[in-house]
This record gives structure tokens, sequence and C-alpha cells, in this order.
């Protein structure tokens, strides 16, 4: 589905990454080249969210996203996919198994205002058709209003925004078939958490889409969250947060904040009884071993190695959680028969 569709987290990993890469001046020859191939791997998984967010299927995390604000002009559905960190990533065409019927529409490439509710599609799945109709996909990128054509019709729409929807309702419907629902008090939650409001209509209207269709897309949201959250069984890090940068004068200057940053970041590798690493094997030793670091005391350049080990954990993680839901929406979709009308491609 277009923009309103996924919530979770491309958007986060290219600002993580571009941050990263932007502190990279102070830190040591061998935590900068683990810091830029940290950076590298999250700017990859956020160009692909990106650029699949046309044919990806909404998921959504807890990678602890920006919160949209009224001002942002990115549709909706966009975000979803985008800003949750969609970890929905490789999902392609050939993951649906084609009907041999199509659809058809008569040749149409417009709609009158009468067949908005025309079935430009339909999907099969666990022995059961459902259809979609040309208002279903056209909304997901705007009002009806706004999508409509001068002359008050509305184009067919393009096979491709068919197959993005398609994708996600069926990856909706497998989860509804598992049992797994969201009540309102749920999809509430999830807004809060990922709007920073439950408030649907400003939702919808930040985000240029009809307030019902906003509901639906936030709601589908949280049912796949919950799918990922019960089906992909790969532990994702909190989202490490970059050291606070010191005063101009103060660079060099060695802090306990620091100290109590960098030890809180390398958890066993640390000994703080005998206030010395505790062991020599780990990532954090290998990248801050050069630095003179005491439990009171470390410098920022110390805690920016420390932020990279960390940022590198966390994109590998991020990496295989993103394989694994793939791999299993994929499983689904190898299972779902579409077949389309005679529409725009």
């Amino acid at each position: 589905m277009s923009d309103l569709k996924d919530t979770f987290d491309s958007e986060k990993a290219e600002d993580l990454a571009a941050e990263a890469v932007e502190q990279a001046t102070d830190a040591a020859e061998d935590a900068a080249a683990e810091a830029e191939r940290a950076a590298e791997e999250a700017a990859e998984v956020g160009a692909e969210d990106v650029a699949d967010t046309a044919t990806a299927v909404v998921a959504a995390t807890d990678a602890g996203d920006e919160k949209p604000t009224a001002q942002q002009t990115v549709k909706l559905p966009v975000f979803i996919g985008v800003a949750v960190a969609a970890l929905v990533i490789g999902l392609v065409v050939g993951a649906f198994a084609f009907g041999a019927k199509s659809v058809s529409l008569g040749g149409k490439t417009v709609l009158t205002s009468d067949q908005i509710d025309t079935v430009v599609a339909t999907y099969s799945y666990n022995g059961k058709s459902y259809q979609i109709t040309a208002r279903d996909v056209l909304t997901q990128s705007g009002t009806l209003e706004s999508v409509a054509n001068d002359d008050g019709t509305y184009d067919v729409p393009a096979a491709t925004d068919i197959v993005t929807y398609a994708r996600t309702a069926a990856v909706v419907t497998a989860a509804e078939n598992m049992g797994i629902t969201a009540s309102d008090d749920e999809v509430s939650s999830y807004a809060e958490e990922k709007f920073g409001s439950s408030d649907f209509s400003t939702i919808a209207s930040t985000y240029s889409v009809d307030e019902d269709v906003a509901k639906e897309m936030i709601m589908d949201s949280c049912v796949m969250s919950k799918l990922r959250d019960e089906k992909v069984d790969v532990d994702l890090p909190d989202q490490p947060v970059a050291p606070t940068e010191p005063a101009e004068d103060a660079t060099d200057t060695p802090t306990a904040e620091y100290a109590s940053y960098i030890i809180g970041l390398a958890g066993d590798e640390w000994d703080s009884a005998n206030n010395t690493w505790a062991r020599t094997d780990g990532d954090y030793y290998a990248a801050l071993s050069t630095y003179d670091i005491t439990n009171d005391s470390a410098t920022y350049a110390a805690a920016q190695a420390a932020y990279y080990v960390a940022y590198s954990d966390y994109s590998t993680a991020y990496s295989e959680s993103t394989t694994a839901w793939s791999e299993y929406c994929n499983s689904i979709l190898s299972n779902v028969s579409l077949s389309l009308g005679g529409l725009n491609v």
C-alpha cells in the first residue's frame, strides 16, 4: 500500500547512519572503520526500505521511531513503511502465484464516481477469495477527492499499486486466520506509540488521507507488528543513542558521564569491581583498548568508539530481523493467488 502503510524505520536507519559518519572524526582508526561499515549497512537497509515502499508489506518494530509532525509532507503510508523500520524487504511480484483468470474491466482506463467500487483484482488464500476495489487502492495515496481527475473521474489503479495493496492485505488476512487481531485499544496505543496521538482524524489530516483509511492502515500495521513478534525469533537490541557532544573546548576532557556511557554499553566486557576490562576477546575491548578508561573517567572519543560498536551490533540484528520477516512474508505470499484485470502498468 502506498504512503500511510508501513510505519517501521529505514528513515531512522538513514538518520543514524548519517549521524555515525558525522561523528567519526575523533574516533580511533579501528573504531572509525567499524563505524563506516555500520553506517553503510544501515544506509543500505534504509535505501532498500525506501525503494521497496511501493512494493512492500506494512510492518512495524519497536525501534524508537521519530514521531511525525504536521509539517511533514511525506504521505502516511510511506511513513508507516519507512519510519517504523519497515522490516519487509525483498518482497517481489514473483512471490505471488498469479491466477490464470483475470478480472475484466472491459478495457476501461478511467472510472466514474459510481464505478469507484469496481473490483479490480481478487486474491485467494487458504481456500477463500477476497476482492480488491478501485476505492481500496486509490485511497491509499490520498483522499477520494484528491485522487480524482479534474472531470471527476478516477484513473484505474496501476497494477503495481494493486499488487502492493494485495501484499499487505494477504499478510493481514493470514494473521487474522491465525487469530491475530488488534482491538481498538491496541490500535489506539499503537498509534500513540508511533505517531504520538490516537486522534485518527488529526493523523489522517496530517497525511492527507481519509480518517477511516488512516485507522485501517494503522490497524493493519499493528496486526503485522503482532504477527512479526510472534513469528520472527530475532532479538533486536535497543537502538543505541550517540554520546552527548562536549563543549568545543572540552573535547579531550575525560568525564564520569562518558565512562558511565561506555560501561553501560560494554556490559559484561567491563569489570567495575576491578576497574578494568573483564576480558580481552570482546568487540568493545578491540575498539577501546587504546583509550584510557576507568569507572569514572573516559573521553568523548572513547564514547564515540563504543557507540560505533553498539551501532554495528544493532545494524547486524536489524538486518537479520529484516531478512527473517521478509522470508516469513514471502512464505505467506507464495500461497496467495492474485488475479488482476487489464490495468494500467
